[in-house]
C-alpha cells in the first residue's frame, strides 16, 4: 500500500508545482505516494468563503476559526485511507515540537498522514483542544502559513520511502541519519581554480576514504552544531575519537 497524504489548506494551489517534479515527481508516478488536497473554504458556513475572524479581546490579524476545520478534518478522517494505529495526524504550528530527521523516519513508517496548514494569526484553541492533532514546527522563524512545512515534510517523508531515491543507500549516508552531518562532497575536476579534491578520495583506497568521510562529518558536525538546541552527539569510534580529540559535542 502506498502512503497516503492528505492536505488541509486554504491555499491548495501551492502544492502541484512542487509535488510534480524532482525526487517528488518521479516517486509519485512510481505509486509509492499519493496527495490529496482539501480547501479548508470548502467548509465556509457564508457566500464569502470565510474561515478566520478577528480575535477576542482585541489584537492585529485574524484567527482560524473552529466550525470549519472542525468539518474539514472530519471529512478528512471519514475517508479511512487506513487504519488508526497506522495514520498519523499532524498540525503545523510554530508551538508544536522541533522536526528532526528521527521524527522523519518515525511519519515514514506511517501509511496515511494528515497536514493540517495553518495561516495568519494561527488557530482558535478550541482547535488544538478538540483535534486529537500532534503539533509541530519546522523551526523558530515566522512563515506565512503551514503550506511550506507540509512541503518540507512532505519532501522529508517521500525520499525515505523504499525506491524513492535512485540508490538505495543514499538516504542513509544523508546528514542527521546517524546524528551527524554529511561530510564534503567532491566531483570534477580534480583541481578548480587552485583548490584541489583531497588526495584520499583520488586514492581508491575505500577503506581510507571512508574513514576520511567519516572524521570529516564529525568535524564538520564540532563546527558547526556545537550547542545547537536539538542537537545529539555523534557516535565516536576508535582512532577516529583520537585524532578528534574530542570528548563530548
Amino acid at each position: 500500500m502506498s502512503l497516503q497524504f492528505d492536505i488541509l489548506t486554504i491555499f491548495p494551489g501551492m502544492f502541484p508545482g512542487v509535488v510534480g517534479e524532482s525526487i517528488l515527481g518521479r516517486a509519485r508516478e512510481k505509486g509509492l505516494y499519493d496527495v490529496h488536497l482539501t480547501d479548508l473554504r470548502d467548509f465556509a458556513h457564508d457566500r464569502h468563503r470565510s474561515i478566520d475572524d478577528r480575535p477576542y479581546g482585541g489584537g492585529p490579524g485574524m484567527v482560524f476559526k473552529p466550525e470549519p476545520v472542525f468539518e474539514a478534518v472530519e471529512s478528512v478522517l471519514g475517508r479511512r485511507r487506513a487504519d488508526p494505529e497506522r495514520t498519523r495526524r499532524l498540525i503545523l504550528t510554530p508551538e508544536g515540537k522541533r522536526l528532526e530527521q528521527e521524527h522523519v523516519r518515525d511519519l515514514a513508517r506511517a501509511e496515511w498522514i494528515i497536514l493540517l496548514c495553518g495561516h495568519y494569526e494561527g488557530f482558535d484553541e478550541r482547535i488544538f483542544l478538540g483535534l486529537d492533532f500532534e503539533r509541530v514546527s519546522i523551526g523558530d522563524y515566522v512563515l506565512s502559513g503551514g503550506e511550506i512545512p507540509a512541503l518540507v515534510i512532505l519532501d522529508a517523508v517521500v525520499r525515505l520511502l523504499p525506491g524513492a531515491l535512485g540508490h538505495p543507500e543514499s538516504s542513509l549516508q544523508e546528514s542527521f541519519e546517524d546524528g551527524t552531518l554529511d561530510h564534503p562532497q567532491y566531483t570534477r575536476p580534480p583541481v578548480f581554480r587552485g583548490m584541489a579534491v583531497p588526495e584520499v578520495l583520488l586514492s581508491g583506497n575505500h577503506a581510507e576514504i571512508a574513514e576520511w568521510r567519516r572524521r570529516e562529518a564529525l568535524r564538520r558536525t564540532h563546527e558547526r552544531r556545537e550547542g545547537s538546541p536539538g542537537a545529539r552527539p555523534p557516535q565516536l569510534e576508535g582512532s577516529t575519537a583520537k585524532s578528534l580529540e574530542i570528548e563530548s559535542f
